[in-house]
């Protein structure tokens, strides 16, 4: 199984303060699904913008796609995060855009041609339930609503990593699992997903995922999940750990 994300002994320090993040190794593998937990302030954001490139770490080493990503240079990033949606915590939907030219920004921004943005916009809006809001802007959307247009957003593209903070906090039990769902058809497909969230129950839905843990700025991985592809069991599954 190829790996796609590599951390070697990676630290982020903000100015001069201690370490939010320390000593972090771990590796993802193309196709699996992945949760992150740990308690408020445990380093869970920190270690997302590191995922997804809006931030470099004060030491270490990150590997994405096979690339360094640590002395990636600045004209080579736009293309690289391309290959990796976000779902952010506060949603960042552009408030006078309707929930349509939301979806369809990253398309427009990668440069498709308009006549070829339709379809897939509208499809993916049929996917997430909102064909009939399609021209509504978030002010008018409700926050589940607004959790689906970002959602769809992040995936219009077919990201190679999906990565999430905390998709389901804003909505209720009912739509956080109907959210996850989505994210486990897209994992079907083969994106390696990325999840960070603080609900044990959530985490339970999925039963091959992979758990990683911070605690103190520093990741648990009791199974050695991380380390090591995920094998088949006997049963025809596949062995993970469980959260502790």
């Amino acid at each position: 199984m190829d790996s796609i994300v590599q951390f070697e002994n990676v630290g982020l320090r903000y100015g001069t303060g201690p370490e939010a993040l320390a000593d972090i190794s771990f590796t993802l593998f193309a196709g699996q699904f992945y949760f992150l937990t740990g308690a408020s302030g445990a380093g869970k954001s920190s270690l997302l913008r590191l995922l997804y490139l809006a931030q470099r770490p004060s030491r270490g080493l990150i590997r994405l796609f096979n690339t360094d990503a640590v002395t990636l240079s600045r004209d080579r990033l736009p293309g690289f995060r391309r290959r990796i949606g976000v779902v952010f915590q506060d949603f960042r939907l552009v408030p006078h855009l309707s929930a349509f030219d939301n979806i369809a920004l990253p398309l427009r921004i990668g440069g498709m041609r308009e006549a070829d943005i339709e379809k897939p916009v509208r499809e993916i809006l049929d996917w997430v339930k909102l064909a009939e809001r399609a021209d509504a802007l978030p002010a008018t959307l409700s926050g589940g609503e607004q959790q689906r247009v970002a959602i769809a957003r992040a995936v219009i593209t077919r990201p190679e990593i999906l990565i999430a903070d905390e998709p389901t906090g804003n909505v209720d039990p009912e739509m956080a699992v109907r959210l996850l769902r989505l994210f486990e058809a897209l994992n079907r497909m083969g994106t390696t997903i990325v999840v960070a969230t603080h609900d044990i129950h959530l985490m339970t839905r999925i039963k091959r995922a992979q758990m990683m843990r911070l605690e103190n700025g520093r990741l648990s991985d009791p199974t050695g999940a991380l380390r090591y592809p995920p094998r088949p069991s006997d049963s025809g599954g596949w062995q993970q750990g469980e959260p502790t």
